[in-house]
């Protein structure tokens, strides 16, 4: 074998071999064959790094790695003994590549992964009917990376718990994998790294660091549409880390064929994984999820009137986030303003959150509950009902949910609008007229509304 070395190195390795055969111990004929065939590749205070020609040599060597670390000691080379690592040379590539990612992740934090949030845990997610389907995907994934669905697409309108369970993934896996490298990033911030990372021409090392990971969390990953170079970046990642089967999660507003801009063979790849949706919470799992946001915050449930805790998952079932935000309003709300400052009271509730809600306290309907009921009527979910697919039927039972939105709460069109993905005012009036219309002329149009109304009053 020819090599061009480091002058130190190659000279350290002839003195080494000098020193084991003067000193008897290693047989001249096993140093002619596997010990002058091979070469330092490092060498400092804390390690050595020796190629070997092939396999035999190194099993052979790693015998003798005590004793060549005490000539490397006996040469002062070192202040001691020291690790002494055998590797082939078929794997030196893959050893040069990981130092020269880590030398360049060194000088750039930019490549660095996303913080995770370490409260998002499994434990810390309350599963019901609307999302144990992706709970139990996204912990499968957890447990057993790369196994059974990669990718793995969590779908679901915002403040569901997607990021939640994204970064539930993460920390499981961090915990109880600590060796695996673990990456979480929102998809604009992905863009920016491979705007930042072809300015600085270290796009090459920014993919070579991708691909070197474990586990790939990526957030939001509808903005990625239209970023063409994005893409084509973002593939060539992705493939490369489904073909070494390491497992990639991914979240979303919208299932993949939905996302318009978004490259078809992206598409055809997430679709060939496993999607689960994520949809609003029933009032059960509202419930808990409050009571659990409660105890975080430093309370007990004792410390609200039952009717206020009511009150709040009726009115904010909608999302997580509502929910979480109309609770510390009901806090401050009560710290500040309610004289007796125990157990927070029905009355200190609802004016805390008058003017917040988007339902009446007396019939306890929300644009939520009717989309539900709707959904569940259809053998729908949520998402279809709220989104942009305009299939016949998806497009039908989004008229009538949209119809009894303004005919049983009486919100603006603009609100409705805003309950069903920020639809134009314009396109609701539309969907309200064709419904009256057509329950005159349609009877089981007209029989399905009735029966969805009783639902709803139940």
């Amino acid at each position: 074998m020819t090599h061009t070395k480091d002058q130190f190195l190659a000279e350290a390795w002839n003195r080494i071999l000098e020193y084991l055969l003067a000193n008897g111990k290693v047989d001249p004929t096993v140093m002619e064959t596997f010990y002058r065939t091979s070469y330092i590749e490092e060498l400092n205070d804390k390690k050595a790094v020796i190629v070997t020609e092939n396999i035999i040599a190194r099993q052979v060597m790693s015998q003798n790695a005590d004793m060549v670390s005490a000539a490397i000691a006996a040469l002062n080379y070192s202040d001691g003994m020291i690790p002494v690592e055998f590797i082939q040379e078929s794997e030196l590539e893959s050893l040069l590549k990981t130092k020269t990612i880590d030398s360049v992740i060194e000088m750039d934090d930019e490549f660095k992964s996303m913080p995770i949030n370490p409260e998002h845990t499994f434990e810390q997610f309350v599963v019901g009917d609307c999302n144990r389907e992706s709970h139990a995907a996204a912990l499968a994934c957890a447990v057993n990376p790369g196994q059974y669905f990669n990718p793995l697409f969590i779908f679901g309108n915002s403040g569901l718990g997607k990021t939640h369970l994204l970064m539930a993934i993460g920390n499981y896996v961090k915990r109880n994998y600590p060796d695996k490298k673990v990456y979480y990033i929102e998809s604009l911030k992905f863009v920016d790294k491979v705007v930042k990372a072809i300015q600085n021409n270290k796009i090459d090392a920014f993919k070579q660091y991708m691909c070197s990971m474990d586990l790939l969390l990526v957030d939001d990953i509808q903005f990625l549409a239209g970023k063409e170079k994005s893409h084509e970046i973002f593939f060539s990642i992705y493939n490369e880390l489904v073909n070494n089967r390491k497992q990639i999660c991914i979240a979303s507003d919208r299932q993949p064929k939905e996302i318009k801009g978004l490259e078809e063979r992206l598409i055809s790849r997430f679709s060939s994984g496993l999607s689960v949706g994520i949809d609003s919470p029933e009032f059960e799992t509202s419930r808990a999820i409050l009571q659990m946001k409660i105890k975080n915050s430093g309370n007990d449930i004792e410390d609200v009137e039952e009717e206020g805790l009511t009150y709040i998952a009726s009115n904010f079932s909608g999302n997580v986030r509502d929910l979480e935000g109309a609770w510390n309003r009901v806090l401050f709300y009560a710290i500040m303003f309610q004289k007796d400052k125990g157990v927070i009271k029905f009355e200190t509730v609802v004016s805390a959150l008058r003017n917040q809600a988007v339902v009446s306290d007396k019939t306890g309907l929300s644009p939520g509950k009717i989309i539900k009921t709707v959904a569940d009527y259809y053998g729908l979910t949520r998402q279809q009902i709220t989104g942009k697919t305009r299939t016949k039927n998806i497009a039908g039972a989004r008229h009538i949910s949209i119809y009894l939105c303004r005919k049983l709460l009486d919100l603006s069109y603009m609100k409705i609008g805003d309950e069903f993905g920020g639809r134009d005012h314009t396109t609701i009036i539309s969907a309200c007229s064709k419904v009256e219309k057509q329950m005159h002329t349609d009877a089981g149009l007209a029989t399905a509304v009735s029966e969805i109304e009783k639902l709803l009053s139940n």
